[in-house]
């Protein structure tokens, strides 16, 4: 995997489900951070996912916080076990990540991902002290089955979910016209940098079993069941043109809990994941509006 930022290294976690690969800073090049607080970026969990997503948000931190970037397990240079991957496979090797870095630690997360933060963070506090979630989702929000979707019924046909993935993630072509068509509000930010990270995360061996898992709806569920729960200091951050989930969604989300939710802010012009378009923007919403929070 080539796409890591200058100064970071690569450090690795055997957990049952396999290596876990997470990154550092290299003190020798950033210093020792100047505060005690640990951030963990979390990746989203679509086809070609890993680390690469946060990238150009992640080193605009590393002189002052412990930061910590994995790539989940399933995903970019971690292990690729075959297994039908379901939503305790997550919160198992975040609690074993956490544990291993030190509890508590602050969460950037994005997409599904944050939905499945949102559902540990309820059942184990302790571990947190704050969440900035970015387009939080289970993807079946206020009673939306996403598992009766198109996509969802044709990625659980055997044999088509396989066909499906090479089709979708084989190829940089696909990969440019997917993000280009889904994930981008506006395409020409889209540089050849970020295809490339995606298609070579897309392309590990046994990449097509994680991917296919989140297109099936093996992990979707409804957040909007459990987010009055969450005691967790928080803020979401939204992709305002977002083609999977509106700010509106996101605004009815927030409106569930507004003791833990203690901002939202949306990100004009950009899709459900801002912080790949407009990285700079993004982590001035970390700067103003997290970091406080989490320094309470």
């Amino acid at each position: 995997m080539t796409f890591l930022p200058f100064g970071f290294q690569s450090q690795a976690l055997i957990t049952p489900l396999g290596k876990l690969i997470y990154y550092t800073p290299y003190a020798e090049i950033w210093g020792q951070p100047k505060h005690p607080q640990k951030l963990l970026f979390l990746h989203s969990l679509g086809g070609g996912s890993s680390q690469a997503e946060w990238a150009s948000i992640y080193p605009a931190f590393a002189s002052r916080y412990r930061l910590y970037v994995p790539d989940l397990i399933g995903w970019g240079a971690s292990d690729h076990p075959v297994r039908d991957y379901q939503a305790g496979d997550y919160w198992q090797m975040l609690e074993l990540l956490i544990e291993q870095i030190g509890a508590p630690v602050a969460v950037i997360a994005s997409s599904l991902t944050a939905g499945l933060v949102i559902r540990l963070a309820i059942q184990k506090p302790e571990l947190f002290s704050g969440l900035c979630l970015v387009g939080p989702t289970g993807f079946s929000d206020f009673g939306n089955d996403y598992g009766q979707g198109l996509a969802a019924q044709l990625a659980g046909t055997p044999g088509l979910d396989q066909l499906i993935y090479a089709l979708g993630a084989g190829n940089s072509l696909a990969v440019r016209n997917f993000l280009e068509q889904f994930i981008f509000a506006q395409p020409e930010r889209l540089t050849p940098a970020t295809v490339n990270a995606y298609v070579d995360s897309a392309q590990q061996p046994g990449a097509e079993f994680a991917a296919l898992a989140s297109l099936r709806g093996d992990l979707c569920f409804d957040l909007s069941r459990y987010l009055e729960q969450l005691t967790v200091p928080s803020i979401l951050i939204w992709g305002e043109a977002s083609k999977f989930n509106s700010v509106e969604l996101g605004q009815r989300l927030a409106a569930l809990n507004p003791q833990a939710i203690q901002g939202f802010f949306t990100v004009p012009t950009t899709g459900v994941l801002p912080h790949l378009e407009l990285p700079a923007s993004v982590i001035a919403l970390i700067e103003a509006h997290f970091l406080p929070l989490i320094s309470k």
